[in-house]
Formats: structure tokens, C-alpha cells, sequence
């Protein structure tokens, strides 16, 4: 089994794309289950096989720990490596082709803490990638792009696994403004451009250098559109996990 996991910042969309691939899955007889590794989620837009939340209850951190809201997650962030026991022995027994993981809506619990190392390493990093969703909101500008492909490939820096970058909601943009998003990261010298007509912006010095940096270390290569809502991008987020599992083979139930 493969391990893809869904990764972001808040509202980017994990919750809704996990669910929206699932079904994706399920309609083309693909197997595959869920891990909802979010304490913190009050509802989700799928039912988990596993989830976090059986063993980790927020309210529970805050009255036990003499936490706050946000004290609480962190705590609840590192709890999770102390169960993550608890989900390797539910899911060695799954028999299936895929393995989806919501990690928590706050990307900074999952990425940049030494508990996602553990989980990691426990479900297999041998056999795992990340799934990057950005939110289109933090694109709308040249700067605004390059501050948040800084983030991406510092989460890909910090998981060392394959990743697919992916715009989320691309329904809620108009054709031209996801054009231009996709050109700047599968066209980097375009980025370049617009960088340079805004450089009257003081950020504009920065962001030329983060633009200078991301470019050394070969961060650009492709980026899809994607959406839970429609259904766009779904096919191609399978032939992406598929070419970096098998090569471009087609999924079987031998894993």
C-alpha cells in the first residue's frame, strides 16, 4: 500500500480533496482508505477508517494539560507520534492499494514538528509522498506567489518525500488568473517578469531573491489545477502518484 499524504496551509482544502479523491477512487474500483490525522477537526467531508480522534480529544489536552485552544493543538500534535502505535496495528490490517492521510489543518503542527518524522517513518516513508495543496487565494501576486512556494518547498525540504504541487479550488478562479498561476510555476522566467514590474514594492527586493533561491534548488517543475467541487485535476492526481509509485503502471491489488 502507498502512502499519499494531503498537505497544506488552513483552508486550502485537504478535508474536502481527501473525500473528493476517495470517491474519485472508488469509481474507477480503486481501493483505498482513510487516515484523518487531525485532532482538531469537528466535522469532515468523508468517513475516516482510522482517526486520530478516537485516542486525542482536544478538550480533553486543554482540561488535562491546562492548555489553551492553540497550546492544546500542539500538545495534541505531538500525542499523536505517542498513538501512532494504535494506527499501525489497525492498519496493517488493510489489504489495499491506497493509503490517503488529512494532516491537521494547521500546516506548521504537521510539517515543521519532530512528530511528523515518527508517523512517517512508522506508515513507511519508503513508500510515501505528499500531496501540496495551495490555496489560490495567497497567488495573487507575483511577491504573494513566491512568499507561499517559499512555504511548499520548505514542507518538501522538512518531509524529504516526492510531492505534487497542486492548486486547489481552481473552480473559484477565472481561466485567465489559474493560467497565470500555472504559467509562473511551469514557466519560471514569466514569475521573473512580473516580479520585475513590481519591483517599486520594497517586498519586490525580497521576493527576488526568494525567486533566486527557489530557482537554484530546481523548486519549479509543474504544478496542476485541481478541484474538489468539479472533479477538475482528479485523474491527474492518480497518473502523478502512479508515476511516482510504479513508474506510470497501472494500480494493482498486489501491494
Amino acid at each position: 500500500m502507498n502512502n499519499v499524504y494531503f498537505v497544506g496551509t488552513a483552508g486550502s482544502g485537504k478535508s474536502t480533496m481527501v473525500g473528493a479523491f476517495k470517491r474519485w477512487l472508488e469509481d474507477n474500483e480503486i481501493d483505498s482508505i482513510i487516515i484523518n490525522l487531525d485532532p482538531g477537526a469537528e466535522k469532515l467531508p468523508y468517513v475516516p477508517d482510522i482517526d486520530i480522534r478516537e485516542w486525542i480529544n482536544l478538550d480533553d489536552v486543554m482540561s488535562q494539560c491546562g492548555l489553551g485552544p492553540n497550546g492544546a493543538q500542539v500538545a495534541a500534535a505531538d500525542l499523536m507520534a505517542v498513538n501512532i502505535n494504535r494506527i499501525t496495528d489497525i492498519l496493517d490490517t488493510y489489504d489495499t492499494d491506497y493509503v490517503l492521510i488529512d494532516t491537521p489543518g494547521q500546516l506548521e503542527l504537521f510539517a515543521f514538528r519532530e512528530s511528523s518524522q515518527i508517523v512517517l517513518n512508522a506508515l513507511g516513508k519508503q513508500r510515501s509522498m505528499m500531496a501540496y495543496l495551495s490555496d489560490p487565494t495567497l497567488y495573487r501576486s507575483a511577491n504573494g506567489f513566491v512568499s507561499a512556494l517559499t512555504l511548499a518547498s520548505l514542507v518538501q525540504f522538512r518531509m524529504n518525500v516526492p510531492i505534487i504541487n497542486l492548486l486547489s479550488k481552481a473552480d473559484v478562479l477565472k481561466e485567465e488568473e489559474a493560467e497565470r498561476v500555472l504559467d509562473w510555476y511551469n514557466n519560471p522566467d514569466t514569475l521573473y517578469g512580473c516580479l520585475l514590474d513590481e519591483d517599486k514594492d520594497p517586498e519586490s527586493i525580497i521576493g527576488m531573491e526568494l525567486y533566486r533561491a527557489l530557482e537554484d534548488a530546481g523548486i519549479f517543475g509543474q504544478m496542476r489545477s485541481v478541484s474538489a467541487e468539479t472533479g477538475m485535476g482528479l485523474p491527474e492526481i492518480y497518473a502523478a502518484t502512479q508515476l511516482i509509485f510504479k513508474g506510470g503502471e497501472d494500480a494493482d491489488r498486489e501491494n
